[in-house]
């Protein structure tokens, strides 16, 4: 047991608290209200960054509400607590300057609490947690402006389940004193109520201890009011409190006994003699003055009546009447998943439903913060783009009814449409950013660069118009590569391209090693069915290629690589070569380096070995789907947006199907494998990387049988895990997890799937004593180790039926096209490494981070420009650029300077480049200088020595130069 750290020494009320809104009798029984006592310490809040908007969970009023309730009738104006749905800011602006002004004094005087304060009430499982640190400092931000306070409790009332990094991260770290909320496993609920612990000192971090514990309160039923008909809405049928004894349902004494009943009820599972109401709930509170006159009269008669004392609280108030006790509480550690409220309804299934929109958050998610360091290197602009409206997009995306994936359509797709207006707005900046400091050797603050980027939101269904431009008549595709992180990364690009006929150099000339791929149909078709759904027309041409090749990037840094079309060095540059194994029957091995995948004479991955670590392991990888409970059993639960529910499991085979093509090449080796008609997936081994990379494109899946399913795909080994797991905590920390068992309660397995599957934000592991193996996903997604030496990953779902949890609608997601609608295809990435016992750590954390914030790329076209020269009386050569370009520019050799060898002594260069490489090539009687990669500065003068004899065994020779 522990004790909650005092943070704020308050007035003891003896009596119990009933809490609702405003507070004239709180402020009898309390005194003034009390000064806030903790302050956030700006030397360990590193959390806290930038807030702009608010979107609180805690309020709901209608329209003007706040001084409605009290102040219309000459009454002190009253509070209530909510669990909301609406903007408070943009409340907040259409007030006039009378009510602003009543509502900072309701808050300036305790009576108006903001709790929570975040744009929204973030999920806990499928969330990332730089997210969530994101949407509630701009809540925090927008209040702390406005109001001068900062919210001091947590309010998570309504998310399907708890992490531990709300507790300690957005729970301790963040400022609060307390946190509240209401949904755990219904099992867990009751062996609470049993003992007494359902409030508690909750430790979600090891590694912070005790230094990040928080007091927490979990709700004894639900976030209602309690049991005995006390909802006040005007068209609610719970019985008024009547007073009038003339009339004939005159009811006080009744009305007061079932309200003094529901409070002995929950002090008898509650410690100390406080207790807590939530009057309120989902979409109350439309015309507040019927609440508030009912809860009057209740707190007139039952305090009259004697036997427990009602006031107006808040959440504050009644945890510093808790801290004042000095009760010793509880210890609770790790989370609350997953999540149940009946024995088959375990809220599993949201952890990976609608997987495009959970993909589209992660990397919108990344996206802004790397434009923000952007935003920040050229300025903050008052009237251009901003991260503005992409950061207000992605904290509404956070709710615990967005990212989910448990609204209905039309919902979902407004969340994606404000998406995608935030990235427009902030694509202007990042294009802008890129351009400036691409033309840093500017003296002037930064506003219109030359060059134009575009990028490629859409890269991963292989469309980048950019990079789709016929690259002849000497035109190339400059790639910007920016590294948002604060490690150097080595990474490969794979860029979409027409020809195969494809050099890249990098920005010192020198032709760097590349490889050419074929874009399989699969991908071709994605592409063009997307494409013109997205965006309304068809692309205008066809890739052929993916190029791929190395890039190397500086911290917080950018480098760029040119795109060309000409002759490729065989030593440096090659097409991958094709094979098919359909006419071998033995055993295949892929990979060029270290790592090494063995395939069996079927087709079917077999074995993992890495020569470096000295780490081997059979293993085999599967695809497998659940069918969909419907409802129609004994008990009518089925499978949903919230709940998975199976009611079956159907292994899908790939024998008969047709065989893997393997590509092969200098950078890396792909398996590409049509599983069935459903699923395409493309194995791929890098050359220079330890870990596997496997591409899965899912859908439609097909329902024709009447039948939803929830796709897995599995990871099977030998490897003895003793019913043990790992699963990150929102990105964060790793859990331990055992199948079937909870630590702190005995749970009845009666869902052996569902019910061992945990929200996997980062990653999952099992380890043996030996060696670990592990997975990282691009996105939100449920999982388990559902047999030892198992993964499993749910990758899609789609279903028939409403669980009965409030969307209303099936999970049946489509994309139309042309008036035909077909099931969603969705296409995503995951990737698995196996090391030594203890080494995995290092990976998972760092290569994790490195899958939150990508390369950031865009592209420009760069023209191919001229050289003139002119020689003056002195025999000196002058030579200028006709059109200036940006040091991206490469003159090649078919522009460069042709003069006489004989007569050439000097070249002077009045352009504003420094030639980094000169070349002189032998034609016939002229000599050709070509300026190589060109790097920007200012005018300088190259001397160069007379040139050598030329080797014709060579065609070139290097010309010696100095700077004067």
């Amino acid at each position: 047991r522990a004790r909650p750290r005092r943070r704020r020494r308050g007035g003891v009320h003896p009596v119990q608290h009933v809490g609702g809104g405003g507070q004239r009798e709180a402020e009898r029984a309390r005194g003034p209200p009390h000064p806030r006592r903790r302050r956030l310490a700006q030397d360990r809040r590193p959390v806290l960054r930038r807030i702009q908007q608010l979107h609180p969970e805690c309020l709901r009023s209608e329209r003007a509400g706040f001084a409605r309730a009290g102040a219309a009738q000459g009454r002190e104006p009253q509070v209530h607590l909510r669990r909301a749905e609406a903007f408070f800011q943009r409340w907040w602006r259409q007030q006039s300057d009378m009510i602003k002004d009543t509502v900072k004094g309701l808050v300036s005087s305790g009576r108006l609490e903001f709790i929570n304060g975040g744009m929204c009430m973030h999920d806990e499982a499928t969330v990332h947690y730089i997210d969530m640190i994101d949407q509630t400092t701009l809540g925090h931000r927008f209040i702390k402006e406005e109001f001068g306070q900062i919210p001091r409790i947590g309010w998570q009332i309504d998310p399907f389940g708890h992490s531990a990094v709300q507790a300690y991260l957005l729970g301790a770290e963040v400022g609060f004193d307390a946190l509240y909320f209401f949904r755990i496993d219904y099992q867990d609920r009751d062996t609470r109520n049993g003992t007494k612990e359902l409030e508690v000192v909750w430790r979600g971090s090891k590694t912070f201890g005790s230094s990040a514990d928080i007091f927490a309160g979990i709700f004894p039923k639900n976030y209602e009011p309690p049991p005995g008909e006390f909802y006040f809405e005007v068209d609610d049928t719970s019985p008024v409190v009547q007073d009038d004894p003339l009339l004939f349902d005159y009811n006080v004494e009744q009305r007061v006994n079932d309200f003094v009943a529901a409070a002995l009820a929950q002090a008898n599972v509650t410690r100390t003699n406080h207790i807590m109401f939530t009057m309120g709930t989902d979409f109350k509170y439309q015309y507040a003055e019927s609440w508030f006159r009912q809860m009057d009269k209740l707190i007139h008669y039952v305090n009259k009546d004697g036997r427990v004392n009602a006031l107006y609280s808040t959440p504050s108030i009644y945890t510093d009447a808790k801290f004042s006790t000095n009760e010793p509480w509880p210890l609770k550690t790790n989370d609350f998943f997953p999540y149940a409220d009946n024995p088959n309804a375990y809220w599993t299934g949201y952890f990976t439903s609608r997987p495009a929109l959970k993909r589209y958050v992660r990397m919108m998610s990344g996206y802004y913060l790397a434009a923000r360091q952007l935003e920040f290197f050229i300025g903050r602009s008052k009237s251009g783009s901003t991260t503005d409206s992409l950061g207000d997009a992605l904290a509404l995306a956070q709710h615990h009814d967005a990212v989910t994936g448990t609204e209905k359509q039309h919902v979902a797709n407004d969340y994606a449409k404000r998406l995608s207006i935030g990235y427009k707005k902030a694509e202007e900046l990042v294009s802008t950013s890129l351009g400036c400091l691409s033309e840093s050797g500017s003296n002037s603050r930064c506003s219109s660069p030359t060059t134009k980027f575009v990028q490629c939101p859409l890269l991963n269904i292989t469309y980048c118009p950019p990079s789709e431009m016929n690259l002849s008549q000497g035109k190339s595709l400059v790639v910007l590569v920016y590294n948002s992180l604060g490690w150097k990364r080595e990474d490969v690009l794979r860029i979409p391209v027409m020809s195969d006929s494809i050099v890249v150099h990098d920005s010192e000339g020198r032709e760097i090693e590349s490889q050419l791929l074929p874009i399989a149909n699969a991908s071709s078709h994605l592409r063009d069915r997307h494409v013109k759904a997205y965006l309304g027309t068809s692309p205008a041409a066809s890739p052929k290629f993916w190029v791929a090749f190395p890039a190397s990037v500086a911290p917080l840094g950018f480098s760029t690589y040119f795109i060309s079309i000409g002759k490729r060095s065989a030593s440096i540059s090659s097409t991958s070569t094709l094979n098919s194994q359909g006419s071998e029957s033995r055993n295949l091995q892929v990979g060029q380096g270290r790592l090494k995948l063995q395939y069996d004479a079927a087709g079917a991955l077999s074995q993992y070995s890495d020569s470096k670590t000295q780490v081997e392991a059979n293993f085999e990888q599967k695809y497998k789907y659940y069918l969909g409970q419907d409802g129609s059993g004994d008990d009518p639960q089925a499978s949903g947006a919230y709940i998975f529910r199976p009611k079956g499991v159907v292994p899908i085979k790939t024998d008969g199907q047709v065989p893997p093509t393997i590509l092969r090449g200098p950078i890396l080796d792909e398996v590409h494998q049509q599983i069935n008609p459903w699923i395409y997936q493309i194995t791929r081994v890098y050359k220079g990387k330890d870990y596997v990379e496997t591409e899965f494109i899912v859908g439609p899946i097909p329902v024709d049988d009447e039948n939803g399913k929830e796709l897995s795909t599995e990871i099977i080994t030998s490897m003895a895990t003793n019913k043990t797991f790992y699963t990150d905590s929102s990105g964060r920390d790793f859990i331990k997890r055992v199948r079937d068992y909870r630590s702190e309660w005995k749970i009845e397995v009666n869902q052996p799937v569902a019910g061992n599957y945990y929200p996997i934000n980062l990653g999952i592991y099992v380890e043996d004593g030996s060696k670990e193996l592990s997975i990282l996903v691009d996105r939100s997604v449920g999982g388990s180790s559902i047999k030892d030496g198992q993964i499993e990953l749910m990758l899609h779902r789609r279903l028939l039926n409403d669980d009965g949890r409030g969307v209303a609608e099936a999970l049946d997601e489509k994309v139309c096209l042309d008036d035909q609608c077909e099931g969603l295809v969705i296409e995503g990435k995951y990737y698995l490494k196996i090391d030594p016992q203890g080494d995995g750590a290092r990976w998972r954390r760092t290569f994790g981070q490195e899958l939150y914030s990508p390369l950031l790329l865009a592209f420009a076209e760069k023209v191919q420009h001229k050289f003139c020269c002119t020689r003056d009386r002195s025999n000196s050569y002058s030579c200028r650029i006709e059109h200036a370009p940006t040091c991206f520019s490469r003159m090649e050799a078919t522009g460069g300077i042709h003069m006489f060898h004989h007569s050439l002594e000097w070249i002077q260069l009045t352009a504003f480049l420094k030639m980094s490489r000169c070349l002189l090539l032998r034609n016939s009687k002229m000599e050709v200088f070509s300026f190589g990669w060109l790097t920007y500065t200012r005018l300088e003068s190259i001397r160069i020595s007379r040139p050598r004899r030329v080797s014709t065994s060579r065609g070139y020779s290097q010309i010696k130069r100095s700077a004067r």
